[in-house]
């Protein structure tokens, strides 16, 4: 495969399956040659102007997410970092790296299996991704980046601000990006933030909230499931009798004729 359309997004390519394969890159005048396992990365900065890939037999399944600059903005990263991190990037071939596996992974997972809450999930998974690349080239965090890492918190100002947000937007579509901005504080930063005041990752206070409020519509016994299951962000009605059954025990068919009529 050839092609000499630069693409203006950093690309990460985690193969999530692993068979072995000898994948053979040649970007830019520079060559690699990796055997691919479960978790092996590639990434490749922006703008990069050629690019041919060999592979010695057909890859399973290879994630590829293709990140804006903009992800690397203060407003993501908050300030400390994202001056330099675009410049920082690089192109690299076949390494491992743990954490950026289990991000992946992850996103394949939701990709798979859709959830309420994916939307979050998604957002949450790649501001750390990002987090995680920024670090990895630029070694450990600066002193000013730590300060804001302890710096930056939900007091119960904003913390109340952002319930309440999530609360009166259930059946809406919440970002991270929108929390954040009421919360006032980065994408990479609140995702932290909020875990350490509730105990629980934005996407699952929000999946939980919406099961609740699914209990509620079911126990009104008017809206046909299917309804349900869209007005709470589900993609069909089958991921929402998934979810409902992993977190009650029964369907929201059971559950409904649960209540005495």
């Amino acid at each position: 495969m050839a092609w000499k359309s630069p693409q203006p997004d950093i690309e990460a390519c985690i193969d999530v399956h692993g068979n072995g394969c000898v994948v053979t890159r040649q970007r830019d005048g520079i060559t690699d040659r990796t055997v691919s396992e479960r978790g092996t990365i590639w990434l490749s900065p922006p703008d990069v102007q050629e690019c041919l890939i060999d592979l010695s037999e057909p890859a399973p399944a290879v994630l590829h997410l293709y990140l804006s600059p903009s992800l690397f903005s203060p407003e993501n990263l908050g300030e400390g970092l994202a001056q330099s991190a675009m410049a920082a990037l690089r192109l690299e071939g076949g390494f491992l790296d743990p954490l950026v596996a289990e991000i992946a992974y992850a996103l394949t997972s939701e990709l798979t299996r859709e959830t309420s809450a994916g939307g979050l999930l998604a957002e949450t998974l790649v501001s750390s991704l990002v987090a995680r690349l920024v670090q990895n080239h630029l070694g450990k965090p600066s002193p000013d980046f730590r300060a804001l890492s302890r710096r930056e918190g939900l007091d119960r100002r904003r913390l109340a601000r952002v319930l309440e947000y999530i609360e009166a937007n259930l059946e809406g579509e919440l970002s991270v990006c929108r929390l954040a901005s009421v919360a006032c504080l980065s994408q990479f930063h609140f995702a932290r933030a909020f875990k350490a005041a509730i105990g629980r990752s934005p996407h699952r206070y929000v999946s939980a909230k919406r099961l609740e409020r699914a209990k509620e519509l079911l126990g009104e016994r008017e809206q046909p499931l299917a309804d349900i299951a869209l007005r709470l962000r589900f993609s069909c009605q089958a991921n929402f009798t998934r979810s409902f059954r992993q977190a009650t025990g029964q369907t929201p068919a059971q559950y409904r004729r649960g209540f005495v009529i």
